[in-house]
């Protein structure tokens, strides 16, 4: 039987550095609260007595060597053990340049942290006894030597390796891009489309077939809970994003092997230079939403006029801040119809058409 456990995960931190930090007027990530927002949860992390610590991508605010030793190095004096994937933003060049370290650097800045073969970008390690870790790492470049969210075969061949091996173990998969959608018809949105793993239905069929119910992503920036034929993909949204979200999760196994996990959420709401965070920040995603949303609406599958787009953008300045939070439910009754069916889809609603509130705060029975 596997032992009971607690752990937490904390998604896209953003770190960066006072001199590292570049200003943009539509930046969305306020990445000036990174450093104090990561301390925040570290000092109640260190309070609870939790088993380790999930880090799923988008360490640094873009890869920079600085930025990347200060993590390893505040990661080392933790308590608990700590274990990292790379996001797009820790690894967004082949070759390092002077902002970014390469793509192979990645594995020698965080040997302790899950690297112990620093030959390649994916790991597995025991976590506890009849508990094992992968953390999988889903950057790719394409021939044009753009970055692309997809697991290459060869990864997806000891994939399979690890997991046959693994026997009865319980085991957590941890990857940025997301495996499951979590926005309707993700995979073909082209705003979303980016944030889902290129090949995610083979990495699907792989843990289906080898019973992996539990996997944890980020990339997206909100909190959602998303299932797929047996497999939950837990969302966390980023540390430097409103609602500066993290959880906490504890795994539970009875005398009959019956599973559960609960998840709790908890939201970082002050630091230092931002008193009311939560306002702040909140306004801040409001302030910068514009551009985005005449996106979304021009785009398919709306493919509204640009004229109607920029007219009916400002009812929707708090959707993504909503859909951040988690457990959103939305309706915009002087939409037109079929915009307004639209951004319902978007709502935690079940298939059964009532509220599904499970992003934040659930009981997830396995």
């Amino acid at each position: 039987m596997t032992s009971n456990f607690r752990f937490a995960v904390v998604s896209d931190l953003h770190l960066a550095l006072p001199h590292t930090i570049w200003d943009h007027p539509s930046r969305f990530h306020l990445v000036e609260v990174s450093i104090p927002a990561f301390e925040s949860v570290l000092k109640h992390l260190t309070q609870l007595n939790i088993d380790f610590l999930l880090l799923p991508g988008d360490l640094t605010q873009h890869g920079e060597p600085d930025n990347h030793t200060w993590l390893q190095e505040r990661l080392a004096q933790l308590p608990f053990p700590a274990y990292v994937v790379p996001g797009n933003h820790d690894v967004p060049v082949v070759m390092a340049n002077e902002q970014s370290i390469a793509v192979c650097d990645f594995p020698h800045y965080y040997r302790k942290f899950g690297y112990s073969n620093t030959d390649q970008l994916y790991y597995t390690c025991q976590l506890l006894p009849g508990v094992r870790l992968i953390g999988l790492n889903s950057n790719s470049f394409n021939d044009q030597g753009q970055q692309i969210g997809r697991l290459d075969t060869q990864q997806l061949r000891w994939l399979e390796e690890v997991l046959a091996a693994a026997g009865d173990e319980l085991v957590l998969v941890m990857v940025h891009h997301n495996v499951v959608e979590h926005l309707p018809n993700q995979s073909r949105h082209p705003i979303a489309n980016r944030y889902m793993l290129q090949n995610a239905s083979e990495l699907l069929q792989v843990l289906q077939r080898y019973g992996v119910r539990l996997v944890f992503t980020g990339h997206l920036h909100i909190q959602d809970v998303a299932y797929c034929e047996g497999v939950y993909d837990i969302t966390t949204g980023s540390l430097v994003s409103y609602p500066h979200p993290y959880r906490i999760l504890e795994f539970h196994e009875d005398n009959h092997a019956r599973q559960w996990l609960q998840i709790l959420s908890y939201r970082v709401k002050s630091v230092p230079d931002f008193p009311n965070l939560q306002h702040t920040s909140r306004k801040w995603m409001g302030d910068r939403s514009f551009s985005f949303l005449v996106k979304l609406l021009t785009l398919p599958p709306l493919n509204l006029p640009m004229s109607q787009a920029n007219e009916l953008a400002p009812s929707l300045r708090e959707f993504w801040a909503n859909m951040a939070d988690g457990d959103a439910v939305f309706d915009y009754p002087h939409f037109p119809p079929e915009v307004r069916r639209y951004f319902e889809k978007y709502g935690a609603i079940a298939p059964s058409g009532t509220p599904s509130l499970i992003d934040n705060n659930t009981t997830l029975l396995l």
